[in-house]
């Protein structure tokens, strides 16, 4: 369902999840129905937010490197001007 985009098997997979005794897919389950289009859309689209997620990560990565050294100003520059 995930590798090959078959969104349209979410519905069947969610009653099989429902029907098992495992009480932490029963919440992924809950949660996955909350937000169906959502899912639905992220299993079946093409598009994807890997790069928006690298620059987070690269951010955040620069962040702790600097936590207690230096103010906003220097962060800001290391952000901006790190490849």
């Amino acid at each position: 369902m995930l590798t090959e985009r078959q969104g349209e098997r979410l519905p069947e997979w969610l009653d099989a999840v429902r029907q098992d005794d495992l009480p932490r897919l029963h919440t992924l389950a809950t949660g996955s129905n909350r937000d169906r289009e959502a899912v639905l859309a992220g299993l079946t689209l093409p598009g994807n937010s890997g790069v928006v997620e690298g620059h987070v990560n690269r951010i955040k990565m620069l962040k702790r490197q600097m936590f207690g050294r230096a103010g906003f100003g220097l962060l800001r520059k290391r952000v901006l001007l790190a490849t």
